[in-house]
């Protein structure tokens, strides 16, 4: 836009350039790639879920119905929150936090138990599990602390002052939820919030090379000292990923009928609906194997095409964290963004056995309500991030 002005010394006329600053921008990409996942996502769990639904409630729809209503539902509500100004959260980032720490320790009384562990309140047919709640806690409360702290960031008490709450709300998870999966990724949320607002990127180098380096060392020890399985459930996974033809018959046998399924799909599958794994093979299919019948029924091709459905949807959350107006926007997006990268990468290295068995779910995928309803409450937040970018003209 230009504007004609008197040139003070020739008396002329002359067009001076005015800036023009749109903000009516609104990530559409971003929600076009998530509403594909999650139409993929349900296809692939009634092709994966119907036999199982069948046999045990009678009705081959049952999970395909819950978790379409449920995405459905959530995500219109998602868009309709996306239109509210996300900074309002910073008034309820510290309630949030304590909330969390009260319900991850009132689950280990309250809650009820399912496969060996109390991590859900259940209430008439409903559930909830507080670990996904503290994942969001995470994405949210952490930024407002950073941001609060402004320069001192830069020192090395500041950011450790700024991990004591993931640090909490990770041990809280682990110690009253037996949830090693949740707080994992809770822990690394954490880390690389920080890691994006600290200038210095050595000290992370460092700490992540000891925690790689701590870690297969323990993997050592317990490859040349455990010959059997032991009384901890957690070292057992780690025998049985080690060697899992060994236990084929007992806790071996989900992740070899997942490899199985994986090596016989081929490059483009047996079909849609042709998977023989699903049919009682790998149990709970739907949950956190689903990857694998995707492997089996369409093949490396289809799982390569989810795969860069996800690598999009990572994309359009880093190009709203680069350009978000403030720091504390970016910050809650990198978030999100390091969320749902952790939890697609541990799953499919969960699912080709490249990690021991830890029980996570493939975001917008796998069945799922709890995880849905929080997934879409950070495509909320991205999205009100996105609404309130400015470019200049």
């Amino acid at each position: 836009m230009s504007e004609n002005t008197i040139d003070a010394r020739s008396g002329k006329r002359s067009k001076k350039r005015k800036i023009k600053k749109r903000s009516d921008y609104y990530d559409y990409n971003l929600l076009a790639v998530v509403v594909l996942l999650i139409c993929f996502g349900l296809v692939m769990l009634y092709s994966t879920s119907a036999y199982s639904a069948q046999l045990k409630y009678g009705n081959d729809l049952f999970y395909f119905m819950k978790q379409a209503a449920i995405s459905g539902i959530f995500l219109i509500g998602a868009i309709i929150i996306s239109q509210v100004d996300y900074h309002i959260l910073k008034h309820f980032s510290v309630i949030l936090f304590l909330s969390s720490v009260i319900l991850l320790i009132a689950v280990k009384f309250l809650g009820t138990e399912a496969n060996g562990a109390t991590r859900w309140f259940r209430f008439k047919g409903l559930s909830f599990q507080p670990a996904e709640l503290a994942k969001l806690t995470v994405i949210l409360f952490l930024p407002d602390l950073i941001v609060k702290m402004g320069k001192s960031m830069k020192g090395w008490k500041a950011p450790v002052i700024a991990a004591l709450p993931g640090v909490i709300l990770s041990v809280l998870t682990l110690v009253f939820t037996k949830n090693l999966s949740s707080a994992f990724i809770i822990a690394g949320i954490t880390m690389i919030i920080i890691f994006v607002a600290h200038p210095k990127t050595m000290p992370f180098v460092i700490m992540a090379g000891g925690a790689f380096g701590a870690v297969g060392a323990f993997v050592y020890y317990v490859a040349n000292h455990m010959t059997d399985l032991a009384d901890n459930f957690r070292l057992n996974r780690i025998v049985v990923w080690l060697d899992p033809t060994k236990y084929a018959k007992g806790t071996g046998m989900q992740t070899l009928q997942a490899l199985y399924a994986i090596g016989s799909g081929g490059f483009f599958g047996k079909g849609l609906g042709n998977s023989t794994q699903k049919l009682g093979a790998v149990p709970e299919a739907q949950n956190d194997m689903i990857f694998s019948i995707i492997c089996e029924e369409l093949g490396v091709f289809g799982a390569g095409m989810l795969t860069l459905l996800f690598v999009y949807l990572l994309y359009r959350l880093m190009f709203i964290a680069q350009n978000a107006p403030d720091l504390y926007g970016s910050l809650m997006v990198t978030g999100i963004m390091a969320h749902i990268a952790i939890q697609v990468v541990l799953n499919i290295a969960v699912v080709t056995n490249t990690i021991p068995n830890t029980g996570i779910t493939l975001p917008f995928v796998s069945y799922g309500g709890t995880s849905v309803v929080f997934l879409m409450a950070e495509i909320a937040l991205a999205l009100s991030v996105s609404k309130r970018i400015v470019f200049k003209d």
